[in-house]
Parts: structure tokens; sequence; C-alpha cells
């Protein structure tokens, strides 16, 4: 891909984050408008630091964007869009009190499922790596969604872990592209496969409970 397709697919991404955070601010509740600069302890920051200090959340996005970054073409851009958008509906619906079982199970999946879609380098059909990202991501989501104290700024709350989702989004196709010039892309594929791992210790709590 030439550098300036590259520029492309980045502001494609960053434009489409953006409809995101939008789009995130106006279903949530409408009460929470009225503190969206307050400030309080659980808002932008609390969001933001979730998905960054959870290891399962954190290895699922980093994995979303090599994967994406692996796969190549429309991949780089179109997986880790669609990851927040499907979040941002995930995290709605849970705020609105759905209840969604196995949420602990599914997010630990999506780390085992896409670590080994990396370490075997799987080429799958655009519309079924869209697939598994969406339901991927509306559990991450709903995760975040029930998550939200209630005392605290939903918006600014939603705001922070769209806006860290897309940073390792960012950093993961960065990982993806730098990798899969070293040694064929075995290094990627290594990485792949302890993300996998990782999966697996995820889901043995779930599983075993």
């Amino acid at each position: 891909m030439k550098s300036h397709e590259y520029k492309g697919v980045y502001r494609t991404a960053i434009s489409w984050r953006f409809l995101v955070v939008v789009a995130f601010v106006s279903l949530a509740p409408e009460s929470a408008s009225a503190h969206v600069e307050s400030g309080a302890l659980g808002g932008f920051q609390s969001g933001f630091t979730h998905p960054i200090l959870g290891m399962d959340h954190l290895l699922a996005m980093l994995a979303v964007g090599i994967w994406g970054a692996q796969m190549g073409g429309r991949n780089v851009w179109t997986l880790p869009v669609t990851f927040p958008l499907v979040m941002a509906a995930g995290g709605i619906l849970g705020m609105s009190g759905f209840v969604l079982p196995h949420v602990e199970l599914g997010i630990a999946l999506s780390v085992l499922v896409l670590g080994l879609a990396i370490a075997f380098a799987w080429k799958a059909p655009e519309w079924i790596a869209l697939l598994l990202i969406a339901v991927f991501a509306v559990f991450h989501g709903y995760a975040h969604g029930v998550e939200l104290p209630l005392a605290v700024d939903p918006a600014s709350y939603a705001i922070g872990f769209v806006v860290a989702t897309g940073i390792i989004h960012v950093a993961g196709i960065g990982i993806g592209l730098l990798l899969g010039l070293l040694l064929k892309g075995r290094l990627s594929q290594a990485l792949g496969g302890a993300i996998a791992v990782a999966g697996l210790y995820f889901a043995t709590g779930p599983l075993l409970s």
C-alpha cells in the first residue's frame, strides 16, 4: 500500500471514530448531558483507562488491529472501525439494563479466537471477519456499559473508552504492519499465538465456574 493510501485509511478511520463518539453521546441517557464537564470520578478518565488496564480488553483490541493489518487491503481499516461502532451499541445495551449472558466468557473467547486468527494468518472473507468482530464488540461494549457507576458522567465515560479503543486499534495496526515485514510475518503469527494462550487462560475461569 502506498503512503498516500495509508493516509487515506487513517483519515477514514479517524472520521468514523469521531462519528462513533457523537453517536454514543447522542444515544446516552439525557441526564448525562448535564454532567459532561463535571470531571466526576468515573468519567472520562475511568472510561479511558478501563480498556488499557484490563488485559483482556487490551489484547482483544490490539488483536483487531493486528489481524486487520495482517489481512491487508480494506481490512486494515474496516475491522478497527467496525469494532468501536458496534462496541458503542453494546455499551448502550449494557447501560439500558438488558441482561446479556456469559459476558466474561465472550470477552475471553474474543481474545482466544482473534489470537488464533493471527497465529494461523487466517485470510477470512471480509463479511466473516466483520461478523466476528461485531459479535465480540458487543460483549466488550456491554461490559463497559454495565460497569458504569450510576452516580458519574456516562457521556464522558463513553467517550473515554471509545477514544482509548481507537488508540489501541491504531497501535495494533502499527504493530501488525511492522511485524508483518519481519521474517515473512512469522513474528506477527507468534504474537497471535501468545494472545491466544492468554485468551485460553481468561476463558478457563468462566468455563469452569
